[in-house]
């Protein structure tokens, strides 16, 4: 075992190779021809799943950091580690992954073989384009090393998106970027859309505003009338540090402050604390609330694990059924729009969805132009830009609807503007509908290679059965 600058232990290559025999052990003990899943504690997944009654395989060895490479900005990974632990570990080397999802414990190889986003995702594009090689467990029971050259490129293209229905990721090499100590952000508060996505795409352009570089950018949506940018940047020097990770709510110092500071650990994760803002349904923005619920417990991981106890037993929903309250649709979606058609579906989805705030995100694919890499399971445009919108929360079913009605609607108007949105949660295409959108040929072609028995569930079958 190795020990990083900041004395936090690192697995070394010794026990993470003993960690993929015993791993491999397990697979080689289950029956043949039954299906593969993982025994996971966590998930970040917001749609239920089918219990199959089999047990998993358990990789609770396969969570940390394997080593960094200070020099080559470099960092090997294994599959089940948390952005938290990586992070950790990277800043103490001044370095930090290109990319880093909002919430702390979504894992590294959740976050490539699903899809990630963050501030950062207008430079440095989606996780997996930082990527240089994987060890995949393939459904066919084999631990195979994939790079974006080679044998099985076909299966390093196809694994994003492909939510562990090709193979688990065991080792991830990820490139690292240098930070400094703080961020500075500015919040610039637009009237009307329009103008914040004409400046948005000023943005996108230039990387600059106002003639300062930006390094990080996104952005929430209070009303039609009330929208800001969050503009952050590195620096060295702060007046002040604001603390956000108990008394005092993030998202609510963006209507507050129109300039900000944090360390650069507290802007990473400055959504977590608040689950965005969907800690609010579960009362922790109360003040009296606030005041008595320790700190330890004001992160994401403990609001979805209530909220997963909730959609597997139903009492709040059927508590406030008796009391006359109509019934409840999920809409717990993020969608990625190309940047000219963001104006539509955003005045589309206010006039449609009484959901908000909303969070903007802005996307540019990091391979661009000539020889970029085609990511066949989420065909974004290399050449174009995107904006994800986050809307997180439910709905009122009215009389005469069903659930479910309000996410097809959004499933449509996605995919008229030319959209795709993230397989995390809920979805109701039908299956040819759902293969035209998310690379079915090639899935199909990659999914006989490695996969000839079918032991992993196909994608359909995850994202719209729930398996």
């Amino acid at each position: 075992m190795t020990t990083n600058v900041a004395g936090q232990e690192l697995v070394g290559w010794e026990r993470h190779r003993a960690a993929v025999t015993e791993l491999r052990a397990q697979l080689a003990r289950m029956p043949s021809g039954s299906p593969v899943r993982l025994a996971k504690r966590t998930s970040n997944l917001f749609r239920p799943r089918a219990t199959t009654g089999a047990p998993g395989l358990d990789v609770s060895r396969l969570d940390g950091v394997i080593a960094i490479d200070a020099v080559a900005r470099t960092a090997q990974v294994q599959g089940m580690c948390t952005y938290e632990t990586l992070v950790d570990a990277t800043l103490a080397h001044g370095l930090m992954p290109a990319v880093v999802p909002q919430l702390k414990t979504i894992t590294l190889g959740g976050a490539v073989t699903g899809l990630g986003i963050e501030s950062s995702s207008f430079r440095a594009g989606l996780p997996h384009e930082s990527v240089r090689s994987l060890d995949i467990l393939t459904g066919a029971g084999e631990i195979l090393t994939v790079e974006p050259e080679g044998a099985h490129a076909d299966l390093f293209r196809a694994f994003p998106n492909s939510y562990g229905s090709l193979g688990y990721a065991v080792r991830l090499e990820i490139e690292l970027q240098p930070v400094r100590s703080f961020v500075r952000l500015r919040h610039v508060r637009f009237h009307s859309l329009p103008d914040l996505l004409a400046q948005l795409e000023n943005l996108l352009a230039t990387w600059e505003f106002e003639g300062r570089a930006v390094d990080f950018v996104d952005g929430v949506v209070f009303t039609d009338v009330e929208s800001y940018l969050v503009l952050a940047t590195f620096t060295d020097d702060t007046p002040y540090v604001s603390d956000y990770t108990h008394r005092h709510i993030y998202y609510r110092s963006i209507q507050d402050r129109d300039e900000d500071y944090l360390s650069v650990r507290d802007y990473l994760w400055r959504w977590d604390t608040d689950w965005f803002w969907c800690s609010r349904g579960l009362l922790v923005q109360k003040p009296w609330v606030r005041a008595v619920v320790p700190k330890r417990f004001l992160r994401s991981e403990v609001y979805g694990t209530v909220i997963r106890f909730e959609n597997r037993h139903g009492w709040y929903a059927a508590l406030q059924q008796r009391r006359g309250a109509l019934p409840k649709e999920r809409v717990v979606q993020d969608v990625e729009i190309p940047l000219e058609n963001t104006l539509a579906f955003l005045g589309w989805f206010l006039e449609t969805v009484p959901i908000e705030p909303i969070w903007l995100c802005p996307i540019r694919l990091r391979h661009q132009g000539e020889g970029a890499r085609p990511w066949p399971l989420y065909p974004m445009d290399a050449d174009r830009d995107y904006v994800n919108v986050g809307f997180w929360s439910a709905v009122d079913i009215l009389p005469g609807r069903r659930d479910g009605d309000v996410n097809r609607a959004i499933e449509a108007e996605v995919t008229a503007l030319g959209g795709h949105k993230s397989l995390y949660s809920d979805a109701y295409y039908d299956e040819e509908t759902f293969w035209s959108l998310y690379g079915g040929e090639e899935y199909a072609r990659v999914k006989k290679v490695y996969d000839p028995d079918g032991r992993l569930p196909d994608l359909f079958s995850k994202a719209v059965g729930r398996r």
